[in-house]
Formats: C-alpha cells, structure tokens, sequence
C-alpha cells in the first residue's frame, strides 16, 4: 500500500459501550488513519483496551495491519478488520459514517485525573470492587445473620484543677468480646499523644505557606507551643484486683497484653488512671479545649478572666474490633476522626463549687448540685418548647465573680453511646426546652427529649434566641428523615472549639460581638454549625461508621441531613453545601481526590468529605431517585445500622436493595473518581414524515429552495449579458423545467404507493405529530440524567428528565434521544435549575442565547510614590501630636459633664495640615472611647477616605482609629 494512500480501519466488537464511533446499522466503529509504519505499541495497547476507547481522541498517527497483529499478538482476521479505500483527497471519507460528532482532534491531550478504579464503562457493576458478602454483611445491604460487634462499659471519675488546667481521672471498663475470636491483647487510643511534640502526627505535619501573611494567631500558636507540651502523663493500667497489666505505647495507640486469652463471649475487668493538661485555645485548636473570657481585651484585668472549658477525647478509649478490618487501629494524625465501641458510661466529674457542668447523659444527683429553683425550673423547661433559663444570666453573672469554696461533683449516666463529653465553666448561662421526637412512639404518642444551651455571657443576645430552638429542630428533622433520636437529652455548648460533636453533647462557638451585635453570617453559622454538630448525633454517633477511615460516611451523610434541616428552617436558607451549583469548583479542582480516599490523605477534607457527598445524594434525592424512592431506601439504610457499624457497601448496597434501582454508576461516577459534570446539547435536529404526497412534499421543498438566501455569485450573475438571450435557440424542455413540479407521473406513482401501503398504514401518513432528535455530548465527564425543558412553537414548554442510562453506550459519550410530540419543539434547555452540577451551563441550551456580562472601570492608579507616602505619614504624625495635646482637655469635659464639642482648639491644637480637628462626642463600642477627634486629612473634607480619626479614652489618652482597607465591609 503507497505511503500517500488512505485506509478506513473497522474494529469489531460485541461491546458497543467500548469504543467510539459506533456505527448504529452495523455495529461497527470507525476510526480513520494513514498507512506509513507501525502504529507505538502504547498506541495500539490504548486502542484496543475498552477503558480508553470511550474517552480518547487519537491523534493522526501511521498504522499498519501487521503492526496490529504483532502487538495484539492476535490474527488480524480475529481482531482487526482492515479495509483500504485509495483516496487522492487530503480526508478519508467513510460510507460508515461515525456519530456526526466524532471528532479526530490532531492535537488533543489525553487528560486522566486520579480515580481509585481503573476507568472504563462507566456502567460497569461494582462487584469486583465492593467486598463480597458474607454471613455477617449480606448482599443487600442489611446486617447479616451472624452479624457482631464488641461492647465497651466505662465507669469514669475525673477532677479538673482549673489553677493547673489539668485533669486527673481514672476509670473502669469492661471489655465484652462478641466477636469469634480469640483475643490476646487489646488496643487502646490515646488522642492526647496527638499533642506531644514527637507524636507522628506533629512530625507529619506540612509546613504552611509562610509567603503569604499569616494570621497574628497562627504566630501566638507558635510562641505557646514552644512552652507547651500535652499527652497523657502517669498512665496506670491494672486489672481488676490491681495487678499490673503490660502495655505498649505507640504513639496515639497503647497495646493492652492481657494475662490470658479473651475467648468469644467472655469480659475482661481492667482499670486506668492517668493524668493530662489541657489544650489551651491559644497554643493549638483542637477538639477539645479551654479558653480564659476576656483575653485579649484591653479593659479587661487577669483577674477578671474566668475560664471555660469544653472536654473531650479525654479518657483512654477502645479501638474498635471488627469483622471489616480487625482491630482499628491507625494512627491520629489530626485530620481522621474516631472509631468506636458502644457501650454503657457512667462519668463523674469534680470541678469547683461555683462551676456548672453539662455532659453527655442524663444528670443523676440534681439535688447535690442544683438549688430548688434550678430543678423546679428544669422540669418545667422539659414540658414547653419555648426555652426558658435554667440559670439566668444574672445568676451566671454572680457564679463567675464568685470565690470557690470547694468542690462539687456532677454525675451523669449514659446507656448505649460510644463516647461521652462534658463543658464546665462558672460563667454558664444555662436555657433548656421541650425537643418533641417524631416517629418514636405509636399513634402520635411520641417521645420528648430536652434540649438544652450551657453558654457564657460574651455568646449573647445571639445564644438564647437560636441555640436550643436549634437543638430541637434538628431532633425534629433528623427523625424524620433518617431515625427517631434515641436518647433522652441533646446539648450544645459555646466555647472555644468551632464545630465539634459527641452523643448527647456538642462544643459550637460563634460568638456575636462585643456590643451585643451580629452578622447575617454569624448568625447562620451559629445555627448552622448546631444543626450538624447536634445532627452528628445520628452520623456517626447512632449509626456508626469509621470516621478514621471514611470520613465521608459521618460528615458527608450528615452535611446532607444538615442541608435538609436547614431548608426547614426559613425560607431562603442561606445553606453554603448542597445545591449542586456549589460543588462544581471542586469537581473541577486539580487537586480533588476521589470520595473513597482516606480521610488522612484529603487535601481538601471540607469539599471532599462534606460538600461532593452532601451534594451527590441532593442529586440522587432530587433527580436520580426522586424524594419517595430516595427517603425511604435512605431511613431504611438508617434503619438498618442504628447502633450498628456499617461500611460503604453496606449504604450501596442498602440504597439499591430498597430503591429497586441499580446505581453502581452514580456510587462509580461520584464517588470513585473525580469527574466532573459536562454535558452540552450537541445538536437538535428537526424531520419531517416525507408522506410522498407529490402535492404535498414537492412544494414544501420548492418553498423551502426558494427562500433560501442566493449566494452571492448567483446574486451578482443576474445581471449578466447570457447567451442564450442572444441566441433563444439554445433554450429547450430543460431550460424551463423544475424537478420540484408536480407531475402526472408523480401522482400515479403515489397513489401505487398508496394501494400498496394498505387503507389502514396508509392513515399514517397524514400523522400531524412531530420528530425531533437531540444529541447530546459528555464531555470527560461522569453520567448523568439530562433535565430538559422543551419549548414548543407556541410558547408553551414541557419538563422531561432522561435517565442516566441513555449513556450506556459509547462509553457514555454520546447520547441523543428522540422527541414524538403533537407540536413543533423550537428550543431544548438542559438542567435550567442546576440540579446536576454542570460545570459550563454555556452550553445548557439549543439554540444558544447570547450571554450577558459587564464590566467596571476604577481609578487610575498613579502608582507608589515614596516621596509622597513620607510627606503624608510626617503630616499624620503631627496630627497625632495635635491631637494628643486636644485629647485631656477633651476627656476633662466629658469627666466634667460637659460635650466633647464644647472644647474650644488652640492654634497648637491643629492637624498636619494646620486646620482645625472636628471633635465629637462618644466612640463606638468596640473602640472603647468617650470621645471622637477628626481630621479631614488632606482634602479637606470631613466625610472622605482620607479622614483621620483618634479615640479619646477616658483618662485622656489617644489612639488612631484602623482604617478600613478600600472596598471591605
């Protein structure tokens, strides 16, 4: 075959779903190249490997039949059909014509972004990735028969010493071995090893950008933490009668050798004490934490300082053994949370006499610890859902500037938990209120837990409006769509940790400011971060996944719950995860791993593990499922693990099993890879029923010929002195003739088709119905149901939802769907609501419309001008000194009774430009002056950018105002 000659190659297939360029007469695929020498074996390999075909563009590169028989290492004849067409032209046109969108890209990339499964048919099924069921985790999702899991009990005494920040305690287990095997050690995690300074984690940790500017914070974190070490110090561990047992510490983790082997069913008795200080918010955050109210304020005295702490993580606790992975027990690195055992806790906890504790549980000695009025209070709080103070905030005021003098100890019992927490401070504000518990009794005779806000003055008036109503209405939402809340209390503590939960217990810490005012921002985090903190209650507190391993399975179920409760909350809920609008940014990220990546290995845990999951199932609620479908295959996943430890496929496996719907692709799409969304409508093509009606057809495309634009050569030629003008002899039949003219003949030949066609099919052709076909193209992307609406000539549209499925072929690149429909279709719109989380919705839309954008202008910037900076910071100086001078006199008025304004400015008493200051009465109260003193600055004008404002305290000395930077709030 010559060098310049073309050939069409056709590969055979028997799976469609495996190549481009589908042929749908014959089955067979096309792709068209140049014969000069054999095609790179990397080429070749990618060539026949169905997991590339649907994805790649080849470039034009040389092939040859024997080529592909030695890198196949196959008969051509068994792989590879090779058919020749010689071609002068510079393109090979194929009678087997591909897709109309197939494009030979010359100079295309090949583009993989990481995914944990090897890519391919993006419907492939899932069970050679998922675990295969067994008798104690079932094919369909549920718990098996021979399901098991350990039990943990813990009888636990602490003191916190807040003059040391240090807590002391000890504790009592029993470990229950349900499990079949036999157990010859036992591991136990040790979170506050996190903080030492040689732990893995400390030593793990990356290095931060130090090129851009830090928060003031991050450098206090550094300069404490050079002074600060934690970690358990003096841990003892013994069995029952007070033996030593042998341990092995390993960095967050402690082997327990016990002196004879824990055969199945049988308990081992052991204690444990130990000691640690506390993690104090300005060396490092952390999960659990104290802070001293009113650091940092100026008009604040250290003895005015009262501490709060917020407690967790703080006793040693049992990795989990189970059937999935033995023990669990990786490393804390900081960033993967906690694997758990249930079991029952009881918890003391020692603090000073003046001090209020709230803990995960139900308080068991009310009348050593809370006056008449306090429980009188509390029982009428659990039969009214409006919140009512428990301790007001006067009574907390008189705690908190009290002296101790003792110690009190709070004790709580808590049955059927994997964890508890407690918050303990003298500055609690403590409100409480009915939590009604849908879905927990029968017939309308359902439960009620209290729901209760522990908080310090600083937290309001933001706190005792939105915490417990808060607390509630997650109870009450959660219930609904994933289980009825189990337990008999919910709490949410404001302290120093941002978002952290545990059962029954939650630590949340926005704060309004000082003046008692607040944000929309603020305030929507607050009720926000209750509502997942308190929904984490159920994931993975009640249904308990690995959060070590799968962070995704507590946060990103939960973030979803989160999203729905919020919706219930008002309407237009700022919700910041959910909407699938918001996650495209992610899914477009660079650096985005896939959903099923450990949660130590994220680099961006909030989009990964909280917002693509939450994101993933509104689409499959919303779109994929439907809301009836998705909630109850969704309780039933809930219904199932309550109290139990389920893994991924154990949710894939249950929300298949109830739904009735296979979504191996959506689980694959979303959560094994990091495809994004991108589809386009390619094309949307119009037909006609040719009724071969001669009286009908022809003139349709006569009319259609002639409206038609003339070309402009035609256009131009009329004019044009012709031949036959000067010689009419040239003229005959043709000359006149116009193929789209009914004839004689065409008539009789449709009234043959007629007769042949039969009276009946004959009816047919008089159809008013109208065809149309769209096409649409994945570009890259994952499948997805196509959302359209369907605008009709007349100004009325139709919505559709075309599943995914209509991508199963062509390895789910091209799709295109016919449209029967009594009126004509004039524009298709995919996804108008953003239901699927495309990323360019440019091309949501056949026809296109044009796009609207604008722009702005700003100021010419003249560009830095030192001479210019110095001038002006040397008169700002003299401003201060000016103002200085003016500044006793002015707080000697006020002391006096009299208006700032009254004093009377001395010519000493001038700005840097020599003109009199503005002097004002009061200062906000974040600036902690009595009076105002203003310079116009340089333009002269009171009222502009260039303004310069100094405080005036109350002893009289002055301070400049911060300047807002341009453009910020």
């Amino acid at each position: 075959m010559r060098s310049r000659e073309r050939c069409r190659i056709v590969q055979q297939t028997s799976d469609s779903r495996s190549t481009v360029g589908r042929n749908p007469d014959t089955s067979t695929f096309v792709i068209l190249r140049r014969e000069t020498e054999p095609l790179p074996p990397k080429w070749m390999r990618a060539l026949l490997h169905s997991s590339y075909i649907a994805r790649m563009r080849f470039q034009q590169s040389p092939l040859g039949l024997n080529s592909i028989s030695a890198v196949c290492g196959l008969l051509p004849s068994t792989v590879v059909a090779l058919v020749c067409t010689c071609l002068t032209g510079a393109v090979a046109t194929s009678a087997v014509a591909g897709p109309p969108d197939l494009s030979l890209d010359q100079n295309s990339a090949i583009v993989v972004p990481p995914s944990v499964l090897r890519e391919g048919d993006p419907f492939r099924q899932l069970d050679e990735v998922l675990p295969t069921p067994n008798d104690f985790r079932s094919a369909s999702g549920a718990p098996g028969a021979r399901y098991w899991q350990q039990k943990v009990d813990h009888d636990i005494e602490v003191e916190l010493d807040p003059s040391r920040a240090e807590i002391t305690g000890t504790q009592r287990i029993v470990y229950h071995n349900n499990s079949p095997d036999e157990l010859r050690y036992l591991w136990v995690q040790l979170d506050q090893n996190r903080f030492r300074r040689d732990s893995l984690g400390e030593r793990a940790e990356p290095a931060p950008d130090l090129a851009s500017p830090q928060d003031v914070r991050f450098l206090r974190n550094l300069v404490e933490q050079a002074e600060w070490e934690g970690g358990y110090r003096d841990v003892v561990v013994q069995d029952a009668q007070g033996a030593m047992l042998p341990t092995t510490i390993v960095d967050t983790m402690m082997r327990i050798d016990l002196p004879a082997p824990l055969t199945p069913g049988a308990s081992f008795r052991f204690q444990m004490s130990w000691r640690f200080a506390v993690v104090k918010n300005t060396v490092t955050r952390a999960r659990s934490n104290y802070e001293l109210l009113g650091e940092g304020d100026p008009d604040r005295k250290d003895a005015d300082l009262a501490p709060l702490y917020v407690v967790a993580q703080f006793f040693p606790r049992l990795a989990p053994y189970d059937d999935v992975r033995g023990w669990q027990h990786k490393q804390f690195l900081g960033q993967g949370e906690f694997a758990l055992e249930f079991g029952d806790y009881t918890l003391a906890v020692t603090v000073p006499d003046t001090w209020t504790v709230g803990a995960s549980g139900v308080l068991q000695n009310p009348q050593d610890v809370l006056t008449d009025v306090q429980r009188e209070r509390l029982a009428e709080a659990a039969r009214d859902e409006k919140p009512r103070f428990i301790t007001t905030p006067e009574e907390a005021a008189e705690r908190r500037a009290a002296k101790p003098q003792g110690k009190r100890t709070w004790r709580f019992t808590a049955e059927n938990v994997r964890d508890v927490a407690f918050g303990a401070s003298a500055s609690f504000i403590w409100d409480a209120a009915k939590a009604p518990i849908p879905g927990s009794g029968r017939e309308g005779n359902d439960r009620a837990a209290i729901a209760m806000s522990f908080y310090p003055q600083e937290a309001e008036p933001l706190w005792s409006r939105y915490s417990t109503h808060a607390i509630a209405h997650t109870i009450d939402s959660y219930s609904r769509h994933a289980c009825p809340y189990p337990y008999p209390v919910a709490i949410s503590v404001n302290g120093p940790v941002g978002g952290m939960e545990y059962p029954m217990i939650s630590f949340n810490g926005p704060r309004p400011e000082k003046d008692g005012t607040y944000s929309a921002g603020t305030k929507w985090g607050l009720v926000g971060v209750i509502i997942h903190e308190v929904g984490h209650n159920w994931f993975p507190m009640i249904i308990n996944s690995d959060e070590r391993q799968w962070t995704w399975m507590d946060e990103g179920l939960n973030t979803f719950c989160q999203f729905l409760a919020e919706q219930e909350w008002e309407h237009k809920y700022p919700s910041g995860r959910g909407d699938p609008e918001k996650i495209v940014g992610y899914m477009t990220d660079s650096a985005q791993e896939p959903i099923m990546t450990n949660s130590e290995s994220v680099r961006k845990l909030g989009p990964n593990a909280y917002a693509k999951p939450a994101t993933a199932l509104n689409v499959l609620r919303e779109t994929v499922l439907g809301r009836e479908l998705f909630d109850f295959a969704f309780r039933e996943y809930c219904r199932r693990w309550a109290f139990k430890r389920p893994e991924p496929a154990d949710f894939f496996r249950t929300m298949e099993d109830a739904s009735g719907v296979d979504l191996d692709w959506f689980w694959r799409g979303w959560f094994y890879t990091t495809r994004p969304v991108d589809v386009r409508i390619e094309k949307l093509t119009r037909y006609t029923l040719d009724s071969r009606d001669p009286d009908v057809v022809k003139p349709e495309k006569k009319s259609e010929r002639d409206s038609r634009p003339k070309t402009l050569s035609t256009a131009r030629n009329e004019e044009l002195d012709v031949r036959a003008d000067r010689f009419p002899e040239l003229l005959d039949f043709y000359s006149t003739f116009d193929e789209l003219d009914v004839t004689p003949e065409d008539r009789r030949r449709f009234k043959g088709f007629v007769e042949r066609l039969g009276a009946r099919d004959a009816e047919l052709l008089k159809t008013p119905l109208h065809f149309t076909v769209a096409r649409f193209t994945n570009e890259g992307g994952i499948p997805t149901p196509l959302p359209l609406r369907l605008t009709f000539a007349d100004g009325s549209f139709e919505e559709t939802t075309i599943p995914a499925e209509i991508w199963r072929y062509a390895g789910g690149r091209d799709a295109s769907k016919l449209f029967v429909t009594a009126k004509e279709i004039v524009r298709v719109e995919l996804d108008r609501r953003r239901e699927t989380a495309d990323r360019d919705p440019s091309d949501n839309a056949y026809p296109q419309e044009i796009e609207r954008g604008s722009f702005a202008i700003e100021p010419r910037d003249r560009g830095s001008n030192p001479m210019r900076e110095a001038r002006e910071s040397e008169l700002r100086e003299k401003s201060l000194a000016g103002a200085r001078a003016l500044g006793t006199r002015v707080a000697d008025a006020v002391k006096a009774g009299k208006s700032a304004g009254s004093v009377t400015i001395d010519a000493a008493e001038r700005d840097g430009w020599d003109r009199a200051f503005v002097v004002l009465d009061g200062a906000g109260e974040a600036d902690g002056g009595i009076a105002q003193i203003v310079s116009a600055g340089a333009d002269g004008v009171v009222g502009t950018e260039d303004d310069i404002t100094f405080i005036v305290s109350s002893d009289g000395s002055v301070k400049e105002r911060a300047r807002r930077q341009r453009g910020s709030r």
